[in-house]
C-alpha cells in the first residue's frame, strides 16, 4: 500500500470541506451517524473544518442494532456535535405494509430501503438547515459499489472517498477515534449479525491491495487470480452506481 503524511492529508480534507460548505453557501453539514468508523471520521473532520456547532449528526435506527445507536452516541459526545435520533422503524414497517399487497419484493430491496429512506431523512434535515449532506464512503467500498444507490450514495460530497479502508483507520488514530469504535466489525446494519466482509467475501485488506494496485496499474503477480478477478467483476459491476445516469443523445 501506498505511504502517506497522514497530518498533511487530514489538514487537506478539512480544507476542502471547508472550501466546499463555503462554495454552496452553506451553513455547515449533516450526516448520517452510524457508530462505524467511517462516519466517525468523517464528522470528526467536519467538526475539525467547521467547528462543532456547524455539524449535526444523525441516528436513524430501522430495526437496527441498539449498540450501534450507544456508539453513535459516543461519537457525538467526544465530538460535542449537536446530534438527534430520528426512530423510522415504524415509518419503514408502514411502507413494507403498504408494498407488499401490491408489488412481490425480495430482501435485498426490503434491505435497501433502509438507507433510502435514511438518505430522505437526512436530506429533509439538511434543507431545513441549510446543510450539505457529507458522504461517508470510502475508496474501497465505492470501487466496488459496497453502498445503496440513491441510499447512503446519494450525498453531496465524499471527503474521505479517495481513501483506502486500512488508510481511514489510520486516519481514525490520529483523530483519537476510540478504539472500540475502530475495532468494531465494519457492518451496514441492514440486518441482524451482518458484517461486511462476510458479505463481500473477502477481507478489506485485501480489497484495499487489490484495488490499490488496479487503480494505479501496479504488479498483481503475488495476488490471488481468482480473487483479483472478483474484485475486477465486482467494480465492474459498480460502475452505474458510481457514475451519473446516462442520457441518451438524440441525432438530427
Amino acid at each position: 500500500m501506498r505511504v502517506l503524511d497522514y497530518s498533511k492529508l487530514i489538514d487537506e480534507i478539512q480544507n476542502k470541506i471547508k472550501e466546499y460548505v463555503m462554495s454552496a453557501n452553506a451553513k455547515g453539514v449533516v450526516l448520517g451517524l452510524s457508530g462505524g468508523i467511517d462516519s466517525s471520521v468523517t464528522a470528526a473532520l467536519s467538526v475539525k473544518a467547521l467547528g462543532k456547532e456547524n455539524v449535526l449528526g444523525l441516528s436513524l435506527p430501522c430495526h437496527s442494532i441498539p449498540q450501534d445507536l450507544e456508539d453513535a452516541k459516543l461519537i457525538a459526545k467526544n465530538l460535542g456535535i449537536t446530534f438527534k435520533v430520528l426512530e423510522l422503524t415504524s415509518t419503514y414497517d408502514e411502507i413494507i405494509s403498504v408494498f407488499k399487497t401490491k408489488i412481490k419484493s425480495n430482501d435485498r430491496a426490503l434491505a435497501n430501503l433502509k438507507p433510502r429512506l435514511r438518505m430522505a431523512t437526512i436530506y429533509f434535515a439538511g434543507q431545513s438547515m441549510e446543510y450539505l449532506v457529507i458522504g461517508t464512503g470510502n475508496r474501497t467500498e465505492l470501487a466496488i459499489g459496497y453502498f445503496t444507490k440513491y441510499g447512503d450514495g446519494g450525498v453531496d460530497f465524499e471527503p474521505i472517498g479517495a481513501l483506502y479502508k486500512c488508510e481511514v483507520r489510520a486516519v481514525a488514530r490520529i483523530l483519537r477515534i476510540p478504539e472500540k469504535i475502530i475495532n468494531k466489525p465494519p457492518s451496514a446494519g441492514l440486518w441482524e449479525g451482518q458484517i461486511d466482509e462476510d458479505e463481500i467475501g473477502m477481507t478489506y485488506d485485501l480489497l484495499d491491495e487489490i484495488i490499490y494496485r488496479l487503480d494505479y496499474n501496479l504488479d498483481l503477480k503475488d495476488l490471488n487470480k481468482v480473487e483479483i478477478k472478483r474484485v475486477k467483476n465486482m467494480m465492474e459491476a459498480a460502475k452505474h452506481k458510481n457514475n451519473t445516469p446516462p442520457t441518451f443523445e438524440i441525432r438530427i
